[in-house]
């Protein structure tokens, strides 16, 4: 997920520059920056951030959580209803 890698000392001129990096085609992922050579800090564009935190809540949502293993399972046992059918509930 990591494409590029940066030591905090340089993160401070850089960071003006990740927002275009980000929007270039050659990085759409998160920027690690190092202290010591080891990862203290992530940057990322936010719509990644943004998934990442509606990901989070979708899956500590016990009810919904139990609702998709169940539409998992009926799919699986192809225990499906017809598009028609649903569209006309609506």
């Amino acid at each position: 997920m990591v494409k590029k890698s940066i030591p905090i000392t340089q993160a401070r001129s850089e960071l003006s520059r990740l927002p275009e990096e980000f929007a270039s085609d050659d990085m759409h992922d998160a920027v690690a920056i190092t202290r010591r050579g080891k990862p203290v800090l992530a940057v990322l564009p936010w719509d990644l951030y943004d998934g990442l935190v509606e990901t989070l809540e979708i899956l500590g949502d016990e009810d919904l959580m139990a609702s998709l293993r169940q539409s998992i399972k009926e799919m699986e046992r192809e225990d499906l209803l017809p598009w028609d059918e649903v569209k006309g509930e609506l």
